[in-house]
C-alpha cells in the first residue's frame, strides 16, 4: 500500500511471451500485505495477524518480520529516519459488526536483531462505531512529495472509504480533521502522487475465497487529495468507478492490496498479493510486478518469462547478434523473373548446424544488425535459481539458442560472448521491465567494478555498457518472440 520514495513516461505493450513467468522464491506466503520497504539493505513487508516476510535480495522470501498489534491489513512507510507503520485493529465485519480502529506507531528499523528495534505505543488515529457507513479497516499511507503533508485512506466495501490527515511528525490525526468520503465498493486503498496527480488505487471484487476470489485493483484519480477521484471515463470513484490496474491470470487469482515501490527514475515495482497461488496449493501469496504508465494510468507490467527472443533495440530496432560471417541460404532464389507458374515449396528457415561449423570456438563479440531470423541473433533466456535476484526477479543466463555459448560483461566494461556458461557473475543478467514497457537488461556485476551499468547501443551497431538513462533509447531493449 505505498512506496519507497527513492525516485516515472508511457508505455505500450508489444511483447509476445514465449515462455512462462516464475513467481517470488522461498515461502512468500501472506495476506493484506503493506509495501514493501528496504531497511539496511533488506527488504520486508507486512501481513494480517501480524508478522511479516523478509527477502535479503527482493526474490526470495521467508517468515520473520516483526510487527506487534495483529490485527489487519498494515501499511509502512518511511519518514526522516523512522518507519511509520498503521494497522487495523480490528474491523473487517468480525462477527458481524463493522466496529474498528486504526493504529499507528513508529520503529526506527525493521530488522529484529538490531538493538535499536522497538516499537512505540500504538495510537488511535481513525475508528468506526459499526453502525455508520464505514469500517475503519485496511489503511493506506501517502506522504505528499508536494507539501509534505501525510494522509491515510482507510475502510472496506461496508460503507465509505474516508481521508483523514495525519501528523508526519507524530503519527497522530490532526487535531481537528474530519474524515472525508472519498470512494466506495472497494477496499485495502492506497493513495500514490505522480506528475500533479494524485491516484487512489482501491481493491475490488470478493477476498478470501480462495482460488474463488475475484479480488482486482482498480484506480481513480484526482488533481487534489481530496477528491473528486475519476477513472479513465470519467466516472467518479464515490459512485463505484475505477479503470482496471491489475486482474487474474497465469495461475494466479485475486490481486489485492496495491503497493508501489520507485527503484530509480523509469524502474518502478508493484507489490500485492494473490489471493490463490494455483502452483503453491492455492494459498495467498506476495506478488511484485513491474509498475507501468500508460497514459497517465497506472498498468501492472508482466514478469519476464523465459523462452527464444529476438534482442531488439528500441534505438533502431535492430538486433542483438553475434559477430560471425554471414552465411547466405541454400535454394533462395532472386524475387524477380521466375517463373510464377512453377510449384510451391517452403524453403527451410537456417538451421544452427548449418552455421555453426563457420563460428569461432573461443568468445565471440556481439553487434547490432537487421534481424533476419538467423541462429546468430536468437538468444534463450533462463532463470538460474541459484544465483539469487532483486526485487521482483531472478538472475537469467542469455545464451545462443542451442547452445551454451553465453552473454558476458567484460572488465572493459564491453560485451562478449564466452564458450559456455560457468555460472560467474558477469555471465548472469537482471531484466527490469520499465514504466514506459521496454526493458533494462544488466550484468549482475562488471568485473573489476562496482560501476552500475546496463546494456546500451552506443550507436546503430555496437552494444557495450554504459550508466543506464531513462531518457535515451539507447538504454532500452525489447524482446520479441518469432
Amino acid at each position: 500500500m505505498k512506496k519507497i520514495n527513492i525516485l516515472g513516461a508511457t508505455a505500450l505493450l508489444s511483447i509476445v511471451f514465449a515462455g512462462t513467468a516464475i513467481a517470488q522464491t522461498g515461502k512468500p506466503f501472506i495476506h493484506d500485505p503493506s509495501t514493501i520497504m528496504e531497511c539496511d539493505g533488506k527488504y520486508y513487508t507486512f501481513g494480517t495477524g501480524g508478522g511479516g516476510l523478509i527477502s535479503e535480495d527482493g526474490w526470495t522470501w521467508n517468515g520473520g518480520g516483526v510487527r506487534p498489534g495483529g490485527g489487519a491489513a498494515p501499511d509502512a512507510i518511511k519518514i526522516g529516519d523512522r518507519y511509520l507503520v498503521i494497522y487495523g485493529a480490528t474491523g473487517g465485519g468480525l462477527g458481524g459488526r463493522h466496529n474498528g480502529r486504526i493504529l499507528t506507531m513508529w520503529n526506527k528499523t525493521l530488522d529484529p536483531n538490531s538493538p535499536d528495534f522497538k516499537y512505540t505505543e500504538a495510537i488511535e488515529v481513525a475508528s468506526s462505531d459499526g453502525d455508520e457507513d464505514c469500517d475503519a479497516i485496511d489503511p493506506g499511507l501517502l506522504l505528499d512529495p508536494t507539501t509534505g503533508r501525510l494522509w491515510c485512506s482507510y475502510g472496506t466495501y461496508f460503507g465509505f472509504i474516508r481521508l483523514v490527515e495525519l501528523d508526519p511528525k507524530t503519527g497522530k490525526r490532526v487535531e481537528g480533521n474530519k474524515a472525508i468520503d472519498i470512494a466506495i465498493d472497494c477496499e485495502a486503498t492506497d493513495l500514490e502522487y505522480r506528475d500533479g496527480w494524485y491516484y487512489l488505487l482501491g481493491t475490488h471484487g470478493t477476498c478470501c475465497d480462495g482460488a474463488n476470489s475475484t479480488y482486482n485493483i482498480v484506480v481513480g484519480r484526482s488533481k487534489s487529495i481530496t477528491g473528486p477521484y475519476l477513472d479513465n471515463m470519467g466516472r467518479d470513484m464515490i459512485k463505484g468507478g475505477g479503470k482496471m490496474v491489475v486482474a487474474a491470470g497465469g495461475r494466479v487469482t485475486g490481486p489485492g492490496h496495491f503497493g508501489r515501490t520507485i527503484l530509480e527514475d523509469g524502474v518502478e515495482k508493484m507489490s500485492c498479493h494473490y489471493e490463490a497461488d494455483l502452483d503453491q496449493s492455492g494459498r495467498s501469496v506476495l506478488g511484485i510486478r513491474p509498475l507501468l504508465w500508460k497514459n497517465g494510468w497506472p498498468v501492472a507490467g508482466d514478469n519476464f518469462k523465459e523462452g527464444t527472443y529476438e534482442i531488439e533495440s528500441e534505438r533502431r530496432g535492430y538486433a542483438l547478434e553475434l559477430v560471425v560471417d554471414f552465411v547466405r541460404m541454400a535454394g533462395g532464389m532472386r524475387g524477380f523473373g521466375r517463373n510464377n507458374d512453377e510449384p510451391i515449396k517452403p524453403v527451410p528457415s537456417q538451421q544452427l548446424e548449418d552455421v555453426i561449423g563457420t563460428w569461432p570456438k573461443g568468445n565471440i563479440g556481439v553487434r547490432i544488425g537487421d534481424y533476419m531470423f538467423r541462429p546468430h541473433q536468437k538468444w534463450t533466456i533462463t532463470a538460474v535459481p541459484e544465483a539469487g535476484g532483486y526485487l521482483g526477479g531472478p538472475y537469467y543466463k542469455i545464451v545462443i539458442a542451442g547452445t551454451d555459448r553465453a552473454l558476458a560483461a567484460t572488465a572493459d566494461a564491453e560485451v562478449i560472448t564466452v564458450p559456455a556458461f560457468t555460472g560467474a557473475p558477469e555471465q548472469l543478467w537482471r531484466i527490469d521491465q520499465l514504466t514506459d514497457g521496454t526493458y533494462r537488461i544488466m550484468p549482475k556485476v562488471v568485473p573489476n567494478s562496482k560501476e552500475k551499468l546496463a546494456l546500451v547501443s552506443s550507436g546503430d551497431s555496437t552494444p557495450t555498457l554504459a550508466p543506464f538513462d531513462m531518457d535515451s533509447d539507447n538504454s532500452k531493449w525489447n524482446f520479441r518472440s518469432h
